[in-house]
């Protein structure tokens, strides 16, 4: 095992060889870069997954501003983009993908020309640095479905990040790993050249499924990598069979797994981080025929208003290893201010997901016993909990409807709908239809149960001044959800949607379970913001309706 030595060769951050070695002395990596990306290894320093001190040690050394905070994570900034860029993502239009691809406002296409373009402009940026570095790893836990992803990147705090979100290889694994099935070239510290034909902005980041490459260029937020690989596995999974689900998974004692589908705001995270059951995973898995698998090895939590008392399992895992992103700290303690949104609000913290006690590894569980539709309706007419039809599953799974509220963003004066199509629009690669279709199925093999809950708001909307649903008794519904007696309870059929909905669960008032009998205003009132809900979905789904099939159109609200 080699030393490391200060001042030796060896020991100085980005040293290199003074003079071309002979081809023997290059390592099979170096060989395979060299050959298949034309990466210059006479010139450039290739670090290939490197350790978690020594990537603490290049990004400290070599990027400005990088910090470690007072509980040892990694304080790394990504420039001017701290989100992604949907509107800068392309596919590329080639014979063997192109009749699957859902084109469209999500799917932009993009020429096999211009993808080589922008590949040799990012290849060439990174010839251009003294050092660089690879990171080889897997995305899925289960070995028959995952595939191999090798990262290529010019700051070590990207490798960093993918190592938490990547699954780590063993080192038997790592000598054995081979061809990579899908390569990332991030150089997004370089500009997209915004004159080239298809160019929107300095931004792009594109996916060839024919080459399987991922290219990045003008954008330094890590989160295009993890989501560019969630992506990829939306288009190749199905085609395996294997359903790919934008959803957060936990297992009880006995084995039984539940599947948590939301948008940003309705409790995915809260709801599924149960001190009770194992946590499977925070956002992306799979559905094969031998059960749910995770896709990542980490999760990417939020980090605005972050504190021990509220997620005392993130807040703890923010410890060495761990990548936080764009956060405001105390000059001389490193301390984190959680609350200080001076960068941007989506500040974020990247950690192995074994940084979470109850986490289990490996991350894979049965066949999903309960599928749960999380939304957080701000008018106040959609149920605390329903149970679903398959029929109704596929429609809501497609419609993916939540509301965003007065002071969550910038011009919002009142409840606004917003739908995305499973749950995970910017990432579908097929239309939301064949997965809609596929989740279907599995359910109706494995009889599995759906449940739509609202955590949003009870008795009027929420410009009325109504509250949302306590949190406690949206626990009590999950726990008579696991424990098995919501499915043996006594439901009634809630008008225009169709769903079945409880007359009465333990320890909840009963009012609460039905929207007009909760309605604090006017009958009047309440029938015309059910109406107006109602029109909302329909109008969504118009989008959907040239390939929907027939008995998710029969599901839709009726008025």
């Amino acid at each position: 095992m080699a030393h490391y030595r200060p001042g030796s060769p060896a020991g100085r951050p980005g040293s290199r060889p003074s003079s071309p070695r002979p081809a023997s002395q290059h390592t099979k990596v170096e060989e395979e870069l060299h050959t298949f990306a034309g990466i210059d290894y006479d010139k450039v320093t290739i670090k290939h997954n490197p350790s978690v001190p020594v990537l603490y040690e290049e990004a400290l050394t070599h990027e400005l501003g990088t910090v470690i905070s007072s509980t040892g994570a990694l304080c790394s900034y990504s420039g001017k983009k701290t989100g992604r860029s949907p509107q800068d993502k392309r596919i590329v239009e080639e014979d063997s993908s192109k009749n699957d691809i859902w084109w469209g406002p999500v799917n932009t296409k993009m020429s096999e020309r211009v993808f080589l373009i922008n590949r040799e402009r990012a290849i060439d940026y990174l010839n251009t640095h003294p050092r660089l570095y690879v990171f080889d790893g897997y995305a899925g836990w289960d070995p028959k479905y995952r595939i191999k992803v090798r990262v290529i990147a010019s700051r070590a705090y990207h490798i960093l990040f993918m190592r938490n979100m990547l699954i780590r290889p063993t080192e038997e694994e790592l000598e054995n790993f081979g061809t990579p099935d899908f390569t990332i070239f991030n150089a997004g510290e370089f500009p997209a050249n915004r004159y080239t034909t298809g160019m929107t902005s300095t931004t792009s980041v594109s996916i060839n499924f024919k080459r399987r490459e991922l290219v990045i260029l003008g954008s330094e937020y890590a989160g295009e990598m993890k989501k560019g690989i969630f992506t990829v596995m939306h288009y190749l999974m199905p085609k395996a069979g294997v359903l790919s689900l934008h959803s957060s998974a936990n297992e009880g004692k006995d084995g039984d797994v539940s599947l948590f589908f939301g948008l940003s705001g309705t409790g995915k995270t809260t709801l599924s981080a149960d001190p009770k059951r194992h946590l499977i995973g925070d956002d992306e898995h799979c559905w094969s025929d031998n059960g749910v698998f995770n896709i990542e090895g980490g999760c990417y939590a939020k980090c605005i208003d972050l504190s021990a008392e509220k997620e005392p399992e993130i807040f703890s895992s923010i410890r060495f290893g761990a990548v936080l992103e764009n956060v405001v700290l105390h000059e001389e303690t490193r301390v984190v201010d959680y609350a200080d949104d001076f960068l941007t609000e989506n500040t974020r913290c990247a950690y192995p997901i074994d940084y979470i006690p109850n986490a289990k590894i490996p991350c894979v569980g049965g066949h999903p016993k309960n599928i749960i539709l999380l939304t957080c309706d701000a008018f106040g007419v959609i149920p605390p909990v329903s149970k679903l039809t398959p029929e109704q599953v596929a429609f809501h799974f497609i419609s993916g409807y939540t509301t965003k509220v007065a002071g969550t963003e910038d011009g919002l004066t009142e409840p606004t709908p917003t739908f995305s199509a499973c749950f995970g629009s910017p990432f579908l690669v097929l239309h939301p239809q064949r997965y809609a279709t596929m989740l279907a199925q599995k359910m109706s093999k494995h009889k599995a149960d759906a449940w739509l809950i609202n955590t949003g708001w009870i008795g009027g909307s929420a410009a009325s001044g109504a509250k949302r649903c306590p949190l406690k008794y949206t626990r009590m519904l999950l726990d008579a959800i696991h424990d098995g007696s919501l499915a043996k309870a006594n439901y009634e059929t809630y008008e225009v949607f169709g769903f079945a909905v409880p007359t009465d669960v333990p320890g909840v008032p009963s009012n609460l379970l039905h929207p007009r009998k909760a309605w604090t205003g006017t009958d009047d009132d309440f029938t015309k913001s059910l109406h107006q809900v109602a029109r909302m979905f329909q109008e969504n789904f118009a989008n959907f309706k040239d390939q929907a099939a027939p008995e998710t159109l029969a599901a839709a609200p009726k008025i």
